[in-house]
């Protein structure tokens, strides 16, 4: 891949009707790395994705991708370099697995151009790379919700653009398929590049997997940075409305959060911090350092 696409947020105000959703909101994405989003419910982390992916035009402010406004582009210029997996979403009625993941090859095909061997190298091999190649005759109105969310995947990756923005991926998956898919992301980014940026719920997963996280809160960006500095005790209850104990997760190292209901308040040792911060700066909207 060539020099990664930089993607970012500039003062942007999204909203529905008559109410705002995202309210002068900025983000950086880091090119070429793993991004989780993380928030409360309606929070915003949906709605910021929606724009960040051309679906929904912000009232004010603009989202840039290489400097550029994002809803000015050329709609395959974007899909070229762009891919999209939104929270919920639809395939035509009838349509057969192998037939979905190839509309994600619509992006590069030109006018009177052919489909060639280079697309039927790239669905088989996102059918391979997300374990549905058995699934490729099959209706995707039959499959299971597991297995309808890794297809939805599998069409994103035959996209094969060098941004990929995902809206809550392990949706609908059992545990063992949701470690699957992140670490296939994760290879997708180490191997090819690929900047990645997630919607997630699990924190744990999102500190463990994500290089660069942002906790989302009323519209705003609360905190951002490395995950290690991120998930505090202070930021989940800011942002969460929840008391919790942060310690080290023995696998990864990173920040593991254990929430604290009020059935077990003051029970347990005392909070462990991260075991490593390595330098990063976290930015609340008052500027202050965490």
């Amino acid at each position: 891949m060539t020099d990664a696409h930089c993607l970012t947020v500039e003062n942007v105000t999204l909203g529905y009707g008559d109410r705002v959703v995202v309210d002068a909101l900025d983000l950086a994405v880091p090119p070429g790395a793993i991004t989780a989003i993380v928030g409360a419910n309606a929070c915003g982390k949906s709605t910021l994705l929606r724009a960040m992916s051309r679906l929904l035009r912000p009232r004010h402010g603009q989202v840039l991708l290489d400097g550029r406004d994002l809803h000015r582009l050329n709609t395959k210029e974007v899909a070229r370099t762009l891919g999209l997996l939104p929270q919920s979403p639809l395939a035509p009625e009838g349509i057969v697995v192998g037939d979905l993941v190839a509309r994600g090859r619509h992006p590069h095909q030109q006018l009177l151009t052919r489909w060639g061997s280079a697309d039927d190298a790239a669905v088989a091999a996102a059918l391979d790379l997300t374990d549905t190649t058995g699934l490729a005759d099959r209706s995707v109105d039959e499959l299971s919700g597991g297995q309808r969310q890794r297809v939805w995947i599998a069409m994103a990756l035959a996209q094969q653009t060098d941004i990929l923005l995902l809206d809550e991926p392990t949706t609908f998956l059992d545990v063992s398929h949701q470690i699957d898919v992140l670490d296939l992301l994760t290879d997708l980014n180490r191997d090819h590049g690929t900047t990645i940026v997630m919607v997630l719920h699990d924190l744990n997963l999102a500190a463990r997997y994500a290089d660069h996280l942002v906790a989302v809160a009323r519209g705003q960006v609360h905190a951002a940075g490395d995950p290690a500095d991120v998930l505090t005790t202070t930021v989940v209850r800011d942002v969460f409305g929840m008391d919790s104990q942060v310690i080290p997760d023995p696998v990864s190292g990173r920040p593991m959060v254990l929430p604290i209901g009020r059935h077990h308040a003051g029970q347990g040792p005392n909070e462990v911090p991260p075991t490593s911060t390595r330098g990063s700066t976290v930015t609340t909207p008052s500027g202050a350092k965490l």
